[in-house]
């Protein structure tokens, strides 16, 4: 996408370039939640300001805030239910029992946020070794999907935005709460593919995946961050 525009400037809760405000890939004005989050969808702009062209996977606030505003609002029920999707099959949930030295990893890596989302939530999933399905109990999906409503639309963003990027609706949860960091949510949901790298290597391939799920979740942390103090459902534990 070539560069139209020169001027970068924020105004009221959106950001307009050349004195046009900006608008989503689906055409809906780009109005933000908070100051801080527009500042950084304004900084993201003015950063493109420099060149000829504009490359959107460098703007991961504007990507996140039009996936909102596109996406989840209007596809709120739909974006619900592919969520609690993860939970049939959630990566902290299927252990492997060979080699001893992996699953040991996995119970202490894994086992600590099951443990937070059955205190924190009242919410306990189902554990299997293998990779045989283990269906969940419908009354700890329903609670679970009791608390995936509560979130506002924005943070419901971060949350599928994480839960993408990882594979586990645990993980994202804990994520969006504040319960463990990017680079933590990064160790646990590449915990297998690390140490498969231990033993064997990586490659190119894996390697630009591996920065691809650090890159998301980056962006999910910071995106939580700058929506502050706006109205949620889902706090802090």
């Amino acid at each position: 996408m070539k560069r139209v525009w020169n001027k970068v400037a924020i105004a009221g809760a959106g950001v307009t370039l050349d004195g046009r405000p900006v608008r989503t890939p689906g055409r809906r004005a780009l109005e933000l939640p908070t100051p801080s989050l527009t500042d950084a969808v304004a900084q993201e702009w003015d950063a493109m300001a420099k060149g000829e062209d504009v490359d959107p996977t460098a703007m991961p606030m504007t990507q996140l805030a039009s996936t909102a505003l596109d996406r989840v609002t209007p596809q709120r029920e739909e974006i619900i239910a592919s969520l609690l999707r993860y939970a049939e099959t959630d990566l902290v949930c299927y252990r492997a029992d060979d080699p001893p030295e992996l699953a040991q990893r996995q119970r202490a890596s894994w086992q600590p946020l099951l443990d937070w989302l059955d205190r924190r939530y009242g919410v306990r999933l189902h554990v299997a070794e293998g990779v045989i399905h283990a269906p969940q109990d419908p009354a700890m999906l329903e609670r679970l999907t009791d608390i995936v409503r509560g979130f506002d639309d924005w943070r419901l963003t971060a949350l599928q935005a994480a839960a993408a990027a990882t594979g586990s609706i645990v993980v994202a949860l804990a994520l969006v709460a504040g319960r463990i960091g990017a680079a933590q949510a990064f160790a646990v949901a590449e915990l297998d593919e690390s140490f498969q790298i231990e033993r064997w290597g990586e490659d190119p391939i894996a390697r630009a995946r591996r920065e691809g799920v650090a890159a998301d979740l980056d962006a999910a942390r910071r995106f939580l961050d700058l929506l502050g103090d706006a109205p949620s459902g889902i706090g802090r534990s």
